[in-house]
């Protein structure tokens, strides 16, 4: 009886210990306590204590999925949702991260400039948009935007001109970071 009293002690204890999720963790799997096989049902209880602002259903002038907005209930902003389909079982197709305290194991955020991203990760491929050059990153799951005003006038209103990675200024700070799944 002593040594099945020990084991149960035992095991709740370990168990207590279990270590819990961060929500502000940002890896290529998850950000916070949102998962890539997250369906949309789920987000009410994965962010249980936030406010949730749901896209207005049967709105005849969206195209397409609308965004789920996540907000602290102190009414800070952390993340935009675009699922795949307007359906409560389709997965998340892209976040755009508002919060800085997400941060990859790295410490990258989004307050962090160029530089520190382009040292952290390889950066795969730059693409030159209207606005902004979008920074895709090697072997993760998320892209940059930075806008073309911080380029060289070169490539600032040509939007057939490749930008170099050296184009770029080191303590140039992302516009918008997304994650894409």
């Amino acid at each position: 009886m002593k040594k099945l009293l020990f084991i149960l002690v035992t095991i709740t204890v370990l168990a207590s210990c279990a270590e819990e999720q961060d929500p502000f963790e940002w890896n290529k799997d998850r950000i916070g306590m949102l998962t890539k096989d997250a369906m949309v049902y789920q987000i009410d209880s994965l962010f249980a204590m936030d406010s949730i602002v749901n896209p207005v259903q049967d709105d005849e002038y969206a195209n397409g999925p609308n965004v789920i907005e996540i907000y602290e209930k102190g009414g800070k902003h952390l993340l935009s949702l675009t699922p795949y389909e307007s359906d409560s079982t389709s997965t998340i197709e892209n976040i755009r991260v508002r919060d800085n305290r997400y941060v990859t194991a790295e410490g990258i955020s989004i307050d962090s400039d160029f530089k520190t991203i382009s040292d952290t990760y390889k950066v795969s491929s730059i693409d030159n948009m209207i606005n902004s050059a979008v920074i895709w990153v090697d072997e993760q799951n998320f892209y940059f935007t930075i806008d073309k005003e911080e380029l060289p006038a070169e490539v600032t209103y040509d939007v057939s001109a490749t930008i170099e990675k050296t184009m770029i200024p080191d303590t140039a700070k992302p516009e918008y970071v997304f994650i894409s799944w």
